[in-house]
């Protein structure tokens, strides 16, 4: 049996025995326990006292650390958690074994509960993207400000280099994809990674790729880390094709917190062409592009996400304060 086949009974079971993720300088890690749930949540604390709370959520085989470029860009302005999501990072998968983007969704708003750290500035990547508008939807009271890059909402006509994503969704699929390539190194996985997320792949240095390397290293490790790749991907190819009132843009539209949206020229997975879209659909929205930018924006150009960032969010605190103050 494969690993991709491991029943979620026995997956979420099962304590893999491999090194912890690294922690950038400055960052910390916790394990939170909630009913079904085990997460890693990796906080920069903020350098100043009184800083908003901020939750930063990534995307499809990532882990917590898609944020560590841009967090200390921001560790002035808010206190920042960023969490790995049920399967990725250092998360079990979640005992039920719902990967949909409700299951992550649901993750998330259950962590801010239980924390008691909501209304935060909420960030999403990707599959985190489409988790956090989910949630600002469902629970406005748990969100000041979103921030989404590149998130995954729904395209009628999607990009051929993001088919192979969609296909790991299909059962059997990752199983088979695993066995083709059980003989590619995880250099070879981790560039294939990049050519597809990075606007310009051959921008990254060598000691990204190095930790690029040695993070796939790891999660190839554990026993469910295709289980939670394929489980995912399926949630994203499943919520794309919800209609009504469940579906993805229709959750964007009754989003009532301030969103900043943040798209990549390059992106092979998400389309620039979805900007215009997603300005309409978020109400109160403003949009940032950045033509040279791939699919993790975050990571390949941090310098010119923050400021946006930092505007955004300042503005919100400011313009807060002052009706505090009447």
């Amino acid at each position: 049996m494969s690993s991709t086949e491991v029943p979620d009974s026995i997956a979420a079971a099962v304590v893999p025995k491999v090194s912890p993720v690294r922690v950038a300088e400055g960052e910390r890690l916790r394990s939170v326990e909630l009913p079904g749930l085990t997460l890693n949540v990796r906080s920069l604390p903020a350098t100043r006292s009184g800083t908003p709370p901020a939750l930063y959520v990534h995307g499809l085989g990532g882990s917590s650390r898609n944020w560590s470029a841009l967090m200390p860009l921001l560790a002035d302005l808010v206190d920042g958690e960023a969490l790995d999501l049920p399967g990725f990072g250092d998360s079990a998968p979640p005992r039920d074994g719902d990967y949909s983007v409700a299951g992550h969704a649901r993750a998330v708003v259950r962590l801010l509960d239980a924390g008691g750290r909501g209304p935060v500035h909420l960030f999403g990547n990707s599959l985190g993207g489409a988790v956090a508008t989910q949630v600002a939807a469902a629970r406005p009271d748990l969100v000041r400000t979103l921030t989404l890059v590149s998130p995954a909402l729904p395209e009628i006509r999607v990009q051929r280099t993001a088919l192979p994503t969609a296909l790991i969704a299909v059962p059997g699929l990752a199983a088979l994809f695993l066995r083709l390539t059980r003989h590619w190194t995880a250099e070879q996985r981790a560039l294939g990674a990049m050519s597809v997320t990075y606007g310009n792949p051959a921008a990254v240095t060598e000691s990204e790729l190095r930790d690029a390397v040695a993070d796939l290293e790891r999660r190839l490790q554990l026993p469910h880390f295709w289980q939670a790749m394929a489980g995912s991907a399926r949630g994203i190819v499943n919520a794309y094709t919800l209609g009504g009132q469940h579906g993805l843009w229709r959750r964007a539209e009754r989003v009532l917190a301030p969103t900043l949206l943040v798209y990549g020229g390059r992106d092979q997975l998400v389309s620039y062409r979805m900007a215009r879209r997603a300005s309409t659909a978020f109400r109160d929205s403003r949009l940032l592009t950045l033509p040279d930018a791939g699919h993790v924006a975050m990571m390949e150009y941090p310098g010119q996400v923050a400021p946006s960032c930092r505007d955004f969010i300042g503005e919100y605190e400011a313009r807060h304060a002052r009706e505090d103050d009447r």
